[in-house]
């Protein structure tokens, strides 16, 4: 039996100019009403699947068992049209409602169909059926474990109550809450096709295959480049043995910051979550005192991780598990370009191959000094690693883009809706 609960005054936090009523309680039967039509599946409502999280959805191959049954196209399935809800009475925590943004569509009638009544917007509810307020509130409601799950009776569901504003203010709110899915959509694909063309002009301006010539290059550069080995070009370092460190040695503050592997964040060092250590610690190995300009390669953990270390507003030291990477001579190697090189990812690739027939738990200076590095002359290799952290910085600008949307959207979903405490 479900609790009643007397009508609060209840507001968001952010609202829109002239909306000033309060919110009332309804129950989920006052906003959707079943639809309990069928159909069989046809050009006009196509068989779709519901996926948690996702709503309706074309059938994957690996759900769509259509061709094991020889009826399909008479076989009757329920009938669902944009803006519908389609719930499931199982699966509670991992998403059991979901919104038809796809259209008209025939699914499996295990499902149960709900349309918004007038006093309901689908945008709206379709956000404020998976607040983690509602489904909590939900869970009260369970009954029963089938497979493993708990189930929610649809006469249950319908009885929860929340709190909603008019149809109008309904409308408002799902609007800008899809504009922003648009923009955060639009900012996602930025991301991702700078992704892909980095990746691609990581390709192409190295060579390949044990080529001395790339396949793109900048304008009037047209020698063979030289492969060499690693340890030809740089030494390795990282904290001996008798230097290690106890994590009671970690500090939260101080003057010497301490870079461990778990701090490479994307080719950077995430200075925020960097411990300190005392002075002693810092001088006791040159080596590994790190700079700005600076080449990390992790040896523990994810072996073969690397950074370049830009900044950097204090000493710093390494902790156990990465190796400090020192050019040999800066006039005949950029330390960018070597950076991007490694991370192309044919050092990566290479410790993978070093693996193959067994696990590398530890990335060891004897499995470094042998990796080829195929080099250009210096002024080339400026102008390449120039270019490629031109395209990281763009990369970065477009990620801090999105993720001020995705930090907007998630602070509208907190303060435009009432929560049910």
């Amino acid at each position: 039996m479900v609790e009643n609960m007397t009508e609060k005054c209840k507001e968001p936090e952010i609202r829109f100019a002239g909306y000033t009523d309060n919110w009332k309680q309804r129950k989920v039967g006052e906003l959707l009403t079943e639809r309990n039509e069928q159909a069989p599946m046809s050009d006009e409502y196509p068989l779709m699947a519901f996926i948690a999280n996702e709503g309706v959805a074309p059938k994957g191959e690996r759900y769509d068992r259509s061709s094991l049954v020889s009826d399909t196209e008479s076989k009757l399935y329920k009938k669902t049209e944009f803006g519908d809800f389609i719930y499931s009475s199982n699966n509670l925590e991992t998403g059991s409602i979901g919104l038809n943004k796809f259209g008209n569509a025939t699914i499996s009638p295990v499902y149960s169909i709900f349309q918004p009544t007038g006093i309901a917007d689908s945008d709206f509810l379709g956000r404020r059926l998976v607040k983690k307020d509602f489904i909590n509130a939900m869970v009260r409601w369970r009954q029963g474990v089938i497979y493993g799950q708990w189930r929610i009776h649809e006469l249950d569901f319908m009885k929860i109550e929340i709190s909603v504003p008019s149809v109008e203010e309904q409308r408002k709110i799902g609007t800008v809450l899809n504009t922003l899915d648009n923009l955060i959509t639009l900012q996602q694909y930025k991301v991702d096709k700078l992704v892909i063309i980095k990746k691609s002009m990581l390709q192409k301006m190295f060579p390949n295959d044990g080529s001395s010539l790339p396949e793109i290059r900048f304008k009037n550069f047209n020698d063979a480049w030289e492969h060499r080995k690693l340890s030809e070009i740089a030494t390795m370092h990282a904290r001996i043995g008798w230097q290690n460190l106890r994590t009671s040695e970690f500090l939260d503050n101080g003057d010497y910051m301490l870079i461990t592997g778990t701090d490479f964040q994307n080719g950077a060092i995430d200075y925020s979550t960097c411990h300190y250590v005392e002075r002693e610690r810092y001088i006791q190995d040159r080596h590994i005192q790190i700079t700005n300009g600076s080449i990390l390669i992790t040896k523990d953990g994810t072996l073969g991780k690397v950074a370049y270390v830009q900044g950097l507003k204090m000493p710093a030291t390494l902790n156990a598990g990465v190796f400090n990477v020192e050019l040999r001579d800066d006039n005949a190697v950029d330390g960018k370009y070597l950076f991007q090189f490694l991370k192309a990812p044919y050092l990566m690739d290479y410790v993978s191959k070093k693996a193959t027939g067994g696990t590398i738990k530890h990335l060891n200076q004897n499995i470094l000094v042998d990796f080829p590095v195929v080099l250009p002359n210096n002024e080339e290799q400026s102008r390449i690693g120039e270019f490629f952290f031109n395209l990281d910085n763009l990369i970065t600008l477009h990620q801090r883009k999105l993720g001020k949307l995705k930090n907007i959207k998630r602070s509208l979903l907190d303060k435009m809706f009432v929560s049910e405490v």
